[in-house]
C-alpha cells in the first residue's frame, strides 16, 4: 500500500497539503455513534417514540439533506428536532479519536514546508468541539469549514471560493478526504493529487474498491527522503 500511494505522490511538486477531518484525520466512529445512536435515543425521549420509530422518522430527513450545507449544521438541526444539538455532540465527546499515523504525517509535512489547511464541512460549533478533544489545532496553518462559504465542499463553486481566499495552486496540491463526492468535485476543480481514505470507521469495515486510490495509513504518505 505505502509503494503505491508514494508513486502517485511526488512530494516535490506538491506545496500545498488539504485535508478533510472527519473520517480523514478523526475516526468517523464518533459522527456514526451520534447520528445513528445517540441523536436518535434522545429524539425519541423527546418525542415519545421508541428508537427503532425515531430512527424511521429522522433517516429520511436526513438523507433528503445529503451533500447540502444544512447536513452538517448544526443550527438547522436543532431547529428542525428541537433539541440542542452541540450539547448532546458534547455529550459524547470522549469518542473523538485520531487515526493512526495523523500527527507524524502532520508534522512531517509542516517539517518538509508544506502548506497544511484543514477544509473541512463540520459545522464551526463541533469543528471546536473536535479540536479542543484531538488537539490537533496548531499543527495547521489554517483551519477552514465550508459555512465560512455558504457552499459543501461536494459543490465545486466552494473550491472556487476557497482557493480565492486561501491561494494554492491546484496542480500542486494533494487533497485527501473519505469522501467519493467530495474527491469528485476536487478533481472537477482541478486539484491533482488526491487521496481516498481506505477505513474512514474503526468500527466499520474498510472499503474494498474506490474512484481514487486509497491511504491505508497516514504513515504510509512518508517517504524516507521527501522533496
Amino acid at each position: 500500500m505505502q509503494n503505491n500511494v508514494l508513486k502517485m505522490i511526488d512530494w516535490a511538486q506538491i506545496n500545498t497539503v488539504l485535508l478533510d477531518m472527519d473520517g480523514t484525520l478523526l475516526d468517523l466512529h464518533y459522527d456514526d455513534q451520534f447520528w445513528q445512536q445517540h441523536l436518535p435515543a434522545e429524539y425519541a425521549k423527546l418525542n415519545g417514540l421508541t428508537v427503532a420509530q425515531a430512527k424511521a422518522e429522522l433517516t429520511p430527513r436526513f438523507n433528503a439533506m445529503a451533500g447540502k450545507l444544512e447536513w452538517y449544521c448544526l443550527d438547522y438541526w436543532s431547529k428542525e428536532l428541537q433539541l440542542d444539538i452541540p450539547e448532546l455532540k458534547t455529550q459524547v465527546a470522549h469518542l473523538i479519536a485520531i487515526h493512526d499515523g495523523v500527527i507524524e504525517f502532520l508534522n512531517a509535512a509542516r517539517k518538509w514546508g508544506k502548506s497544511i489547511l484543514l477544509v473541512t464541512n463540520a459545522h464551526p460549533k463541533v469543528l471546536r468541539l473536535k479540536m479542543q478533544h484531538s488537539q490537533l489545532e496548531n499543527l495547521f496553518d489554517q483551519i477552514i469549514s465550508s459555512h465560512e462559504f455558504g457552499l459543501p465542499k461536494e459543490n465545486t463553486e466552494f473550491w472556487h471560493r476557497l482557493v480565492d481566499k486561501h491561494y494554492f495552486a491546484p496542480e500542486h496540491t494533494l487533497f485527501i478526504d473519505d469522501s467519493t463526492p467530495v474527491l469528485k468535485s476536487a478533481q472537477k476543480f482541478g486539484i491533482r493529487y488526491l487521496l481516498d481514505i481506505e477505513k474512514p470507521s474503526s468500527q466499520r469495515p474498510a472499503k474494498t474498491e474506490s474512484d481514487f486510490i486509497m491511504l491505508r495509513s497516514f504513515k504510509d504518505l512518508i517517504p524516507d527522503q521527501p522533496g
